[in-house]
């Protein structure tokens, strides 16, 4: 049987649910990813109101769709971040509060915590069985991504404190989802503890190998950057708890602006890289699925839909038809193995 196709909707969250569901459906999905923002899914509510979780599934099975996985990146990338004005606009009001920068980042670890109950909630209120483990998606944040290039020298102790900081931080979070059988799902990304292969290891480490901290495959953000990202999914095989579906491509531009970026907008015709459309970025999608088959990885393909040069709802319907094509299972014969029957 092939994966669920599914859309993560953080960047549908002007529409309510309810609109956004019927969209979805008609664009060819067969189930949500709900991003905790917008009124998609409200974890706060659904801690306090069973109800609410009902009305959630409600919408979704009027719907014909599903949900494998809730994400919550704003909350996420406030746990470890040095704060800033920048993060009031990602945070709700009662998370953000008065800006104090360490107050902010329990505030927002406490909500992430909160996130892998209201997601135990939301599976078990299902009325379908689903075999895929309850996971969340989202962002570390970084006391330590504005020390990258290195420059005043920094050490390895430097950098070290870094990854402490985040265990320390998401240690007890990993305990609560752990109580609640839920995974989470990092997703690799510049700004985020782990944003590379080798990064991603060190962060497993720092948390001595949590058997609920894994990741949220997305190609999109190792492939601008030089990561080898069919090496990914091989190298970290048994911690690919979800699958972004995502494009980028690089090499483009007119050569005035970096990999870094040079301060430019998204889809400034200057950028060397920039998001696209799934099958119109550089990701050799095909080379995904196999691997992923290659790992045995049964869950959702989730397409998390950026392209600022394309009109979304078009974009959406194509990549999930896209996605469907490519999506084949993996084979249960040896096709050489059949030659003497």
């Amino acid at each position: 049987m092939s994966r669920p196709v599914t859309l993560f909707t953080g960047q549908w969250a002007d529409l309510p649910l309810e609109t956004l569901a019927k969209k979805a459906k008609s664009f060819g999905y067969d189930g949500l990813e709900l991003a905790c923002w917008g009124d998609h899914f409200d974890v706060e509510k659904a801690i306090k109101d069973d109800k609410y979780v009902k009305t959630r599934w409600e919408i979704l099975k009027d719907n014909g769709l599903s949900c494998y996985a809730i994400s919550a990146h704003l909350v996420g990338q406030c746990i470890c971040d040095n704060i800033d004005e920048r993060h009031k606009s990602i945070l709700p009001e009662e998370i953000y509060g008065d800006g104090d920068p360490e107050g902010v980042r329990q505030r927002a670890a406490k909500r992430m915590a909160d996130t892998g109950i209201a997601a135990r909630k939301l599976r078990d209120a299902s009325p379908d069985k689903i075999a895929f483990p309850a996971v969340v998606n989202g962002f570390t944040g970084s006391s330590i991504w504005h020390s990258i290039y290195a420059f005043p020298p920094t050490s390895q102790e430097y950098w070290q404190k870094g990854f402490d900081d985040f265990a320390k931080r998401f240690g007890p979070i990993l305990d609560t989802f752990e109580k609640h059988d839920v995974n989470f799902g990092l997703e690799v990304h510049p700004t985020e503890i782990a944003f590379d292969i080798v990064t991603a290891q060190r962060a497993l480490d720092a948390v001595k190998n949590h058997k609920r901290f894994g990741f949220n495959y997305d190609p999109s953000h190792l492939i601008y950057q030089h990561v080898d990202y069919i090496k990914f999914i091989y190298t970290f095989a048994d911690r690919i708890y979800h699958s972004h579906v995502k494009d980028a491509w690089h090499n483009k531009g007119d050569g005035t602006v970096g990999v870094f970026g040079g301060f430019t907008t998204f889809a400034d015709p200057r950028r060397y890289w920039d998001f696209r459309s799934p099958g119109h970025g550089d990701v050799d999608f095909e080379r995904v699925i196999v691997a992923l088959n290659d790992v045995k990885y049964t869950g959702p393909l989730s397409v998390e839909w950026e392209d600022s040069r394309m009109d979304r709802e078009f974009g959406a319907t194509e990549a999930a038809a896209m996605v469907k094509r490519i999506n084949f299972p993996p084979s249960a014969i040896a096709f050489d193995a059949q030659f003497d029957r």
